[in-house]
């Protein structure tokens, strides 16, 4: 009878040599010490030191799955990009995400949730990369890493400072609109799948005539909104701290598969010189009245991840991931988020992290960028095509994959983004829509935040909120007393 070949199931080193004993160091003897020789023992112990790789310093916190994106509507007149076609299903990532929070933080926090998507479509990956906020915090990208100082830990307290973020958010009035969302009841989702989603930012699209509109993207839940107040929260976070992952894994695995339904805003160049706003900037929506969401398809999520590190933690998205068809907009912030992100997973992932099997294109790959740290895979076929131009067949490029022209003018100067800024109407425009029970909330999870607040940067806030509407800084006052009489 044939010997079976177990060589499968056979224990080995990373370089493929069969182990013999997993059990035991090799020692001098019983007592004697354990001899350098064990290389074995010596590569178990060197790997382990090297398992982790940098958090991300935003988004440390993370859940995800792969999915289906399936385009149901017709706007073929509007981009040429394969991938919005009617009747394409494109195969697609995601992970959501905790902005403040390190990897180990609790799930059910009050804040804003990453909503990141990467498409792999036949023309290359396309990622999109927002929240479940239409809108942030700061509109121009030189205040972003100040504004994430203020949600990481005090450098010398080594404790989250809620001086800071308040202090911060006091001096900055764009930030209004944001904060009023995060402090209502959508800033604390019950889980990934009870959330929308935002690309956020203004993109474009563009069709084979060059014609070009600008474009917003929203993801509508398709499970209903749910959301937890404080109270509910922290009992939850009493009970897990893994709360999202374990409702996104376990309705994936149950087939429960979570949806939402994909819209888009659209917005004609001639529409967006004419608004009393500033179409681009990231601290405003486009108002549903004007720009009516239309709806081109469905997102799903169908599939758990079968190694975290590998298909999530690994996972990179940049703005800077477009395709034939969809552009950028002169919005700040997405234009320095498109430096941002490419930049922070070479430095967290390496040199070649796109080529990482999460990462890689499904599409054929053609470029003349060589060597660096872990070059992997394999070279070009024809090794004399290593440079462009070559005279030996390497890969060229294609103009008809080219985007029209940006229009741009004036003189480049350092402008200020909060000059003539009405940074008021549209959160008051928001408050509005509120009932009694939901400003309520609002007031109360606002003076919970404040606790401890120095009471000049609590007065300056305020002072902001009254901008917005009177009831709202009066609101926040009462609140504020009600949990410390010496307001």
């Amino acid at each position: 009878m044939p010997q079976q070949d177990d060589r499968n199931s056979r224990l080995t080193t990373t370089a493929g040599a069969p182990v013999a004993d997993n059990q035991n160091s090799l020692t001098a003897g019983d007592r004697g010490p354990v001899l350098l020789q064990d290389w074995q023992l010596i590569e178990k112990l060197a790997h382990q030191n090297r398992e982790r790789i940098p958090e991300r310093v935003v988004h440390a916190k993370g859940w995800g799955a792969h999915g289906m994106l399936r385009i149901t509507g017709d706007i073929s007149h509007l981009t040429c990009a394969k991938v919005l076609q009617q009747g394409t299903e494109t195969p697609m990532i995601a992970r959501f995400s905790t902005v403040a929070g390190e990897m180990g933080a609790a799930d059910h926090e009050r804040d804003v949730r990453g909503f990141a998507l990467k498409f792999y479509t036949e023309e290359g990956n396309w990622d999109l990369v927002g929240n479940n906020t239409p809108v942030f915090f700061v509109r121009d990208p030189i205040k972003f890493p100040d504004f994430i100082h203020t949600q990481k830990r005090h450098p010398r307290t080594n404790l989250r400072s809620a001086t800071a973020m308040w202090d911060f958010w006091s001096l900055s009035p764009e930030s209004l609109h944001q904060v009023t969302i995060l402090f209502s009841d959508r800033g604390l989702p019950v889980s990934p799948m009870h959330m929308n989603g935002y690309g956020s930012h203004t993109y474009s699209l563009w069709n084979d005539d060059g014609d070009r509109v600008w474009i917003k993207f929203h993801f509508k839940t398709s499970q209903g909104h749910r959301h937890y107040t404080n109270a509910e929260a922290e009992e939850v976070m009493g009970r897990t701290r893994e709360g999202y992952q374990e409702a996104l894994f376990g309705a994936i695995e149950e087939g429960n598969y979570p949806r939402w339904i994909v819209q888009v805003q659209v917005m004609t160049e001639a529409q967006a010189g004419e608004l009393p706003f500033n179409p681009f900037d990231v601290t405003k929506v486009w108002p549903h009245a004007d720009f009516p969401p239309i709806e081109i398809g469905v997102l799903e999520l169908n599939r758990n991840p079968d190694n975290y590190f590998a298909e999530i933690e690994q996972l990179a998205f940049s703005p800077s991931n477009v395709v034939r068809g969809i552009g950028h907009s002169p919005d700040r912030m997405l234009q320095g988020r498109i430096f941002a992100y490419a930049d922070a997973h070479r430095y967290r992932l390496g040199t070649h992290y796109e080529a990482l099997p999460v990462n890689r294109p499904r599409c054929p790959m053609h470029h003349y960028h060589r060597d660096g740290a872990m070059r992997f895979f394999g070279d070009m076929p024809n090794a004399d095509a290593y440079y462009e131009p070559n005279s030996f067949g390497g890969p060229v490029e294609d103009r008809s994959f080219a985007e029209p022209p940006l229009q741009i003018e004036g003189p480049a100067s350092r402008f200020d983004h909060r000059d003539g800024n009405d940074d008021f109407s549209q959160p008051r425009a928001l408050f509005l829509l509120f009932d009694d029970g939901q400003k309520a909330r609002l007031f109360a999870n606002i003076a919970a935040a404040m606790s401890g607040v120095p009471d000049a940067i609590a007065e300056r806030q305020i002072e902001l909120f009254r901008r917005v509407h009177p009831d709202f800084g009066a609101g926040v006052c009462a609140a504020l007393d009600a949990l410390d009489p010496q307001f």
